[in-house]
């Protein structure tokens, strides 16, 4: 963990500089190193302002927290950022899971086309597909099929979390195959 500091019209001394790095090690925890950190006190009138720039592995998390003390802003600065960091770990984590459930996500679909039967009397594959299969509800695979040129979508049911196909029927309504 790398932190500089920038004082503007505040001395920084080596109190407010340990008060702030230990601070600033519950958040260490959450991210991942490297992590590059920049502190900037300021001092206008009334007021103490600290603002918390955190780079880090799953992005940037920023704080802006002004006060009447010093120490209080740094405090509720490191408290939103401490949040940020939780709420962006678990993002991550949960991504990463999903993508481990899913490590299937684009199957090969076969798509057959109306080809003239082969000299062996069946049906011969003439094109092939890989279609990204993304989570949405039925509501929004039928949307999609609207706006789409092909007669069908593959997708993930968001409600079941099984893959389904959502067709167009010949009478012009729509079908849904789904698994047991």
């Amino acid at each position: 963990m790398n932190i500089d500091y920038v004082a503007r019209n505040y001395p920084l001394d080596d109190q407010i500089r340990t008060y702030t790095s230990d601070k600033l090690q519950k958040i260490a925890k959450f991210l991942e190193d490297p992590v590059e950190i920049r502190v900037t006190l300021e001092h206008e009138k009334h007021r103490y302002i600290a603002d918390l720039h955190v780079a880090h592995r799953f992005g940037v998390i920023k704080a802006n927290e002004e006060n009447d003390d010093m120490y209080d802003a740094i405090n509720l600065a490191v408290d939103k950022t401490e949040k940020q960091a939780r709420r962006s770990r678990k993002k991550f984590r949960d991504k990463r899971r999903k993508a481990d459930r899913n490590n299937g996500s684009q199957w090969p679909v076969e798509v057959l086309e109306r080809a003239s039967i082969g000299a062996g009397g069946s049906p011969r594959i003439v094109k092939k597909s890989v279609l990204s299969i993304k989570p949405m509800s039925i509501d929004e695979a039928a949307l999609q099929l609207e706006d789409s040129k092909n007669d069908f979508v593959v997708f993930r049911d968001a409600a079941s979390d099984q893959v389904s196909v959502l067709y167009k029927r010949r009478d012009q309504n729509y079908g849904l195959i789904s698994p047991e």
